[in-house]
């Protein structure tokens, strides 16, 4: 039997003698490891028989039971005695004796054993159980660690930039937030129709009593079951709020307002975690990477702790998710590569005690498996009186508030973007800078208006704060156009990639200089933002998704008036004799491509991106991008032939949803012949629905889904009783509370 004594100096440094007795009765292996280091024996012997030290720890290790080695590591980590330091909870995670002796070493050198001297006397005085030790180990790192990672995250969501961080003057989250309404249910199926074709739909819809629920109880059980909600999936569509939601959620918890029982929240972006496709992590790892307290803490487990993980963005996630083929992972400890830690924590293979939130794009949410989700919600953005409430804690004066709300209310395709949280920044910027300025104009009632109206506040407040200029002064110098045809570029070609998270290589391949980039998003960030995940890595976006199908219909727009070329075909010639005929080309041709080339899309994704290029033909629109358009190239005689070519496309068998897109169309266009000559008919009593044509039924169903009392009573029996009559007007009965 291997004795041991140790003579132990209080400077640290130890001396260690080893001896060996006669075999007897093998006594219980802590009492006998409490004898050994009493210290009998000659001197002699002990001398002869000694070892290295990390060999003798070793053997003392070998004899203790596993209680005993929890034991040990418990006071290792928690009170190792002395003035010795502790040992991060994470180096002893599933240590065998082995790599205890390793870790000792290195902390200790060579008092190692008088370390081991202290512990065991502490073990044998009749320390806590190794569930108590492991309990309060968790317990001192939670204490150690909330409040620091409360007090970073409060920090890094305390403000919000609607669109640009104004210098000195942030707004605070809380100031600002306006109430979403989020829905439970529905399906998880892709739904990749054009975003603003899904909020005309959805504000088309009568309010029936659906399942609400709010951001703090994102994780509470539905009513009539205990069954625990572990992952929610949030879908919305671009701008909507799903961002400042989580956002919300986060603060709210930091600052002690709700979900006290939640210990831990780590908040990831996809757009951070797409910079570590080619890096290896174990979740632990991870955790501590972006969050440090927790490393600092040395908690190195979160099987103990009520977690809550938040993944924003899965549409713009570039990471290999593979749900079927994945090696299935356990361990939280082990390194892999970042898309088989989320595929497996998002299973529930890896560390199944932890709540997660997913947000996402609607085209974007059945990249999770179905059996992964347990609950599904869905942000429908602003009620009307959510977007009362918006203008009204936007707009201070109560006066200006109303005259702002009262004339959303007469643009019906301004009243149904203003769902978007992002759309009412954009319509309030918009709106506050023409009413002090407007001189008697009328305000901005189409789409097209209100952009232009949004891109020359950005070239005005370019002119001011950075060319110091004033702001009667001409906006479009020779540096700001060339800001605009360069993100003009980059919108048009990401769109036709279905991008609208662009990183470095993206911007190269469209010849854009990476300095410029970030001059530009200096410049007009309330248009284009430049952010920086992990390891500094830059990405650029545009605020929004209409904003990028603007700048790219300006793209084609300027291209084929300075060029005459139709980015809109797919064959393009160079030859010199192509490109005079190109010249002399009228934009007839270009609006007819466009028309066609929408019409050909499945799911409308560009629609917005027509009404947009068929809004910047007209003249009025024109005179407001003056200075940055040297030609027009457009006429009234061109605008009546696209207004042609729409009704002759109206009179075909479309679909409702294009017929509406074409008729909004029509609106950017300032063509209301053919609403108005249905309501017409309407208010004449004259109306006989047997002699509609195709187009005029269009324009009917336009009438019937803008009109609030139509969709809440619609009878059904004014009109007429043929099959064709019923399937016309299927997308009103679809949309109306009650049919007669």
């Amino acid at each position: 039997m291997t004795l041991l004594h140790v003579t132990a100096q209080h400077s640290h440094h130890c001396s260690i003698i080893i001896h060996r007795n006669q075999p007897g009765p093998p006594p219980s292996s802590v009492s006998l490891m409490s004898d050994e280091l009493k210290g009998d024996g000659p001197p002699a012997e002990r001398s002869e028989m000694e070892k290295p030290l990390p060999v003798q720890l070793l053997e003392m290790l070998k004899e203790m039971g596993e209680e005993e080695l929890k034991h040990f590591h418990f006071y290792l980590q928690y009170e190792p005695g002395g003035d010795f330091p502790k040992i991060y909870r994470c180096q002893l995670e599933n240590a065998d004796r082995l790599k205890t002796v390793d870790v000792m070493v290195q902390a200790y050198s060579d008092c190692v054993m008088e370390v081991a001297k202290l512990i065991l006397k502490k073990i044998n005085e009749g320390g806590p159980s190794a569930q108590e030790a492991s309990s309060r180990l968790s317990q001192d790192a939670l204490q150690n660690c909330q409040p620091k990672l409360k007090s970073a995250l409060k920090k890094m969501f305390r403000n919000v930039f609607e669109g640009i961080a104004k210098a000195g003057n942030p707004t605070l989250l809380n100031q600002i937030y306006t109430e979403l309404y989020i829905t439970e249910g529905g399906t998880a199926e892709v739904n990749d129709e054009h975003e603003v074709r899904q909020i005309e739909t959805a504000s088309r819809k009568p309010h029936r009593p659906e399942t609400t629920i709010r951001q703090e109880d994102i994780f509470k059980a539905s009513p009539g079951t205990d069954e625990p909600i572990r992952t929610v999936l949030t879908k919305g569509v671009a701008g909507i709020g799903k961002t400042v939601l989580t956002q919300k959620y986060i603060l709210d918890w930091a600052e002690d307002k709700a979900n006290q029982d939640i210990q831990f929240i780590f908040p990831f972006t996809f757009r951070e975690l797409n910079v570590l496709k080619e890096e290896k992590f174990s979740l632990v790892e991870l955790v501590h990477h972006f969050f440090t307290e927790t490393k600092e803490a040395g908690i190195c487990s979160f099987e103990d702790f009520q977690v809550v993980f938040i993944f924003d963005g899965l549409d713009e996630c570039r990471l290999p998710l593979d749900f079927h083929k994945t090696t299935i992972l356990t361990d939280p400890r082990k390194s892999t590569s970042v898309d088989v830690l989320l595929t497996n924590l998002i299973r529930g293979k890896l560390l199944p005690s932890a709540h997660l939130w997913i947000t996402t794009r609607p085209a974007a949410a059945n990249q999770i498996p179905p059996k992964c989700v347990g609950r599904l919600t869905e942000i429908r953005g602003f009620t009307d009186p959510q977007k009362e409430e918006y203008f009204r804690k936007r707009f201070r004066g109560k006066e200006q508030a109303i005259s702002i709300i009262s004339h959303i209310e007469t643009s019906r395709s301004l009243h149904i973007m203003c769902h978007i949280p992002v759309f009412c920044w954009i319509t309030a910027t918009v709106l506050e800078d023409v009413l002090k300025t407007r001189e008697g104009r009328q305000l901005p009632k189409t789409l097209t208006e209100m952009y232009i109206h949004f891109l020359v506040v950005q070239a005005k407040v370019k002119k001011v704060k950075y060319d110091e200029g004033a702001e009667t002064d001409q906006h479009w110098s020779p540096e700001s156009k060339k800001m605009i045809e360069s993100l003009g570029k980059l919108a048009f070609d990401q769109l036709q990639k279905g991008n609208l998270i662009f990183y470095e290589s993206d911007l190269t391949e469209c010849g854009i200089d990476i300095r410029a980039a970030s001059v530009y998003s200096g410049v007009f960030t309330q248009m284009f933002k430049e952010e920086r995940g992990l390891y500094q890595d830059k990405v650029f976006c545009f605020i929004h998704l209409s904003v990028q199908e603007f700048l790219a219909a300006l793209h084609v727009h300027l291209t084929f008036i300075n060029s005459g070329l139709n980015l809109l075909e797919q064959q393009q010639t160079t030859s010199a004799w192509s490109k005079l005929m190109k010249k002399k080309k009228s934009l007839k041709s270009l609006h007819q491509s466009a028309v066609n080339k929408a019409l050909e899309s499945p799911n409308g994704h560009l629609d917005l991106f027509l009404r947009f290029l068929l809004g910047l033909s007209l003249q009025t629109n024109q005179t407001l991008l003056q200075g940055l358009l040297t030609q027009t190239g457009s006429s009234s005689q061109t605008n009546q032939e696209a207004v042609q070519y729409i009704k002759e496309k109206l009179s075909e068998n479309l679909s409702a949803e294009k017929s509406i897109n074409l008729l909004h169309c029509l609106n950017e266009l300032n063509d209301r012949s053919l609403v108005e000559e249905i309501q017409l008919y309407m208010t004449s009593g004259s109306l006989s629905t047997d002699k509609l044509s195709p187009a005029q039924w269009s324009a009917l169903v336009f009438i019937l889904l803008s009109s609030k009392k139509d969709l809440n009573v619609f009878d059904l029996r004014k009109y007429s009783a043929s099959e064709d009559a019923l399937l016309r007007l299927l997308p009103v009965v679809k949309a109306s509370s009650k049919v007669l």
